[in-house]
């Protein structure tokens, strides 16, 4: 099984796309423990909900739920995008092992803080992730650039 046919990666791909659908942001996330369960899912959802901070990442663990410091032990966060200051700093609060990434051609977030907390970081570069993220920051550039907060 290669990374991008991992269903960690894949469930965020799925979701991504249904941000799209809706009109937002792209970005799917999935947070999977370190059995390969999927924990959460998510997709951004801050056009859809005119929220402040409902990033793919927030919204997977979001809906993981309130969980124990174990259930993180190991963890994997899957995103269609590099994270974000905000999701980066939510995967190193809750002591995420590894963040496999879709791509940062479009956007390059805080990687290297996660990997100077000692999280492993994956990039795929993955070909339908940026198909998605360039389209949409093509179309509503606007959107886009408030969500990186520009």
């Amino acid at each position: 099984m290669t990374m991008e046919t991992d269903p960690g990666f894949i469930v965020p791909l799925e979701e991504a796309r249904k941000g799209a659908e809706e009109g937002g942001v792209p970005i799917g996330a999935a947070l999977v423990d370190a059995k390969g369960k999927i924990l959460g899912r998510g997709h951004n959802m801050r056009i859809q909900k005119s929220s402040a901070t409902l990033h793919a990442e927030i919204s997977a663990l979001e809906n993981a739920g309130r969980l124990p410091a174990i259930a993180y032990k190991g963890a994997t966060m899957y995103t269609t995008l590099s994270p974000c200051d905000m999701c980066t700093g939510a995967c190193v609060m809750y002591k995420i092992s590894r963040v496999v990434i879709g791509e940062n051609s479009t956007f390059v977030g805080g990687e290297n803080y996660l990997k100077q907390k000692g999280i492993e970081v994956v990039n795929l570069n993955n070909t339908e992730s940026k198909v998605l993220m360039t389209a949409f920051i093509e179309k509503q550039p606007k959107d886009w650039y408030e969500d990186i907060g520009e």
